[in-house]
């Protein structure tokens, strides 16, 4: 389930003046010093209540809603918050007309889509969406959205996931530094991916553009086809004509990224070398030992698509697989690290079971973005429509679209990856994802297939996996005693989920 806002980190915003100080802020306090504070304030509108940040409360002389509240003044906002999310749907409406904070508390869009969720509507496929979560579930048309005056309401948990929603993404995603620049190339042999690119990110600029989808497809294109195909978004199922409307028309912090694991056979896309295919891997990464299990693999493919701003915070790909992104329409902007980086605002249990990024993309660029430019493994780039991202095994990767997408994507395990792949699933097994339930053990199975298959290979596989296990020893012994479980990050995390199960969505 995904964390509202409010529970995210809070950190308090300036006063914005403008005259008599009653303008709500435009950006918070911590910022990129490079940026330029008036155009990356003009990107924000105020508030459409009026909301304000919490600063300007003691800038004003005029009222204060909050004292409007009886007992429950004594709550600080984000436990008020939770508190709301225990109600329905009716009576978190009349709850909202009490008074004007807690009118706007109860307008809040975040507890609404918990609401829709748990509603009989969130089982559907197929419905109007109306531009935000409260208005879909209550069946409101935008002139029936009742709009009061709140510029008495000081509230950083209500604000800033508005100005979330607002900032210029161009702010963190143009001007890199040069050294910061994930390399780009025309294309690649697999010669010399091998030899040299397989641990570390580049885009391919031409390698893809011989695919028919790369020429065909497009949002337009394929809502024409696919109308009707039921696609994973997240926590829902949802008819591509029904993502469409919301893509086109939401106001969320984190919009709903559709990441579908069996597009191919929803869509009844042929996949490969062979006449009609929509797409094929490329020749650059070579041979994937996880073909070697057949139908037994993990899931290892997606189609994603998103709104601009929609994306995911955070992660390593699942089971020390490696990955290409291919973008068919749009733009994204990737920032990554290695697998041994300390990212600035990721926290990460000591045997890496657990990760903790509290904040959303537009948080997390806020806060951090920053501060993780200045490191020197960090690696920033662009990803056009008619390019390719690879993603080695183990970086750390956050990405966002920049606007409306289209991507594919597909995790494989390269020769020059096999060891790490193997002490994944040997040493981690509780945190390997994507096989069938009946397969009780990855490790063993892959085995099986490397010895039957490629015995050579797997022999250095095995020595490779050896050798990393006597380097850890020696380095943290064997006692992990004191490993402490962490939350899972807020916000959308790419998970391959297990078996015929949802993906994960923490």
């Amino acid at each position: 389930m995904l964390l509202p806002s409010h529970q995210r980190r809070i950190r308090n915003c300036a006063l914005e003046k403008d005259g008599d100080g009653s303008q709500p802020l435009s950006h918070p306090v911590t910022r990129n010093d490079s940026q330029d504070d008036s155009s990356l304030g003009s990107s924000i509108p105020p508030h459409p209540l009026g909301i304000r940040p919490l600063g300007n409360k003691y800038f004003s002389s005029g009222a204060d809603a909050r004292k409007s509240m009886g007992a429950l003044q004594v709550l600080p906002d984000e436990m008020l918050m939770q508190l709301l999310e225990s109600l329905d749907a009716r009576t978190l409406r009349l709850f909202g007309y009490t008074c004007k904070f807690l009118f706007a508390c109860c307008m809040a869009d975040d507890i609404w889509k918990a609401v829709f969720l748990e509603s009989e509507l969130g089982k559907k496929s197929s419905f109007e969406w109306r531009g935000t979560w409260r208005a879909t579930v209550l069946g409101l048309a935008a002139a029936q959205t009742i709009r009061v005056d709140c510029s008495s309401v000081f509230s950083d948990v209500l604000h800033r996931p508005f100005v979330c929603s607002h900032i210029s993404l161009r702010h963190y995603t143009e001007n890199i530094p040069a050294a910061n620049e994930i390399d780009r190339f025309e294309d690649l042999s697999h010669e010399e991916f091998a030899g040299k690119w397989s641990k570390k990110p580049f885009i391919l600029t031409e390698c893809i553009r011989a695919w028919p989808v790369a020429r065909s497809w497009t949002v337009e294109s394929l809502l024409s086809q696919y109308a009707d195909a039921v696609f994973r978004a997240e926590a829902v199922d949802w008819s591509f004509a029904t993502y469409c409307q919301y893509m086109r028309n939401n106001q969320d912090e984190s919009p709903l990224y559709l990441f579908d694991r069996k597009f191919a056979e929803k869509m009844a896309l042929k996949i490969g070398k062979e006449e009609g295919a929509a797409y094929w891997k490329p020749d650059c990464f070579g041979s994937d030992l996880f073909e070697l299990l057949g139908a037994e693999r993990p899931a290892h493919r997606w189609l994603i698509i998103g709104p601009e701003r929609s994306g995911s915070t955070f992660h390593k790909d699942p089971n020390a697989t490696s990955a290409w992104n291919a973008v068919i329409q749009g733009a994204k902007y990737w920032i990554m690290f290695p697998p041994s980086a300390a990212v600035p605002g990721v926290f990460v249990s000591r045997d890496s079971s657990e990760v903790t990024s509290p904040l959303s993309i537009a948080e997390w660029l806020l806060e951090f973005h920053a501060e993780a430019r200045q490191l020197p493994e960090c690696r920033e780039g662009v990803c056009k429509a008619g390019e390719i991202l690879h993603v080695p095994s183990g970086w750390w990767h956050l990405v966002v679209n920049l606007e409306d997408g289209i991507a594919l994507t597909q995790n494989f395990v390269p020769e020059s990856h096999l060891g790490g792949v193997l002490s994944f699933l040997k040493d981690k097994a509780a945190q390997v994802s994507g096989f069938e339930r009946d397969i009780s053990d990855p490790y063993g199975l892959f085995v099986s297939r490397l010895r039957e298959e490629r015995p050579g290979l797997l022999e250095e596989g095995l020595r490779q996996l050896a050798e990393k296990k006597r380097r850890w020893d020696t380095v943290v012994g064997d006692d992990c005693s004191g490993d402490q479980p962490q939350k899972k990050s807020a916000g959308f995390s790419f998970g391959f989920g297990f078996g015929d199960e949802d993906d994960e969505i923490p």
